[in-house]
């Protein structure tokens, strides 16, 4: 059995798809278009050298393309902020005095906690809302 330069192309595109799907990596969709530009070159009827080129160049500007997009996105907010998984965030505390070292002891939930604030701020008296959980102490900022 012959196969033709643009079924291996197509072959190989797939596999690396199905490949995608097993591992998740969005990369690997990059690296599968650059394969099926290459098949399309051997249906075009393009030598060898020009498909394997054409190929390579495809999949790495697709690559920093997808490297370049990724990396003007922020990220997803830590699991410390994120509310659906810590209930306690967006919750109002009442700070009554703050100590020299920057952190406050707050009564929240029938308990004792610290609380700090971020860096910048000058820390007052009055209602802060819990921005972030930072291993045991509660990161405010005004409310």
């Amino acid at each position: 059995m012959h196969l033709d330069s643009a079924t291996l192309w197509w072959i190989m595109a797939g596999i690396t798809v199905a490949a995608e799907l097993l591992i998740g990596s969005f990369y690997l969709l990059m690296i599968a278009l650059g394969l099926a530009a290459g098949g399309l070159a051997a249906w075009l009827g393009f030598g060898d050298t020009a498909q394997v080129t054409i190929a390579a160049l495809i999949a790495i500007l697709a690559v920093v393309g997808c490297y370049l997009v990724k990396r003007t996105r922020p990220g997803d907010p830590s699991a410390r902020a994120d509310r659906s998984v810590n209930l306690d965030i967006g919750e109002i505390v009442q700070i009554d005095a703050w100590h020299s070292d920057g952190t406050a002891q707050v009564k929240y939930r029938g308990a004792n906690w610290t609380a700090i604030h971020r860096p910048g701020i000058t820390p007052s008296t009055g209602n802060y809302r819990v921005a972030e959980l930072v291993g045991n102490r509660l990161l405010v900022d005004p409310a």
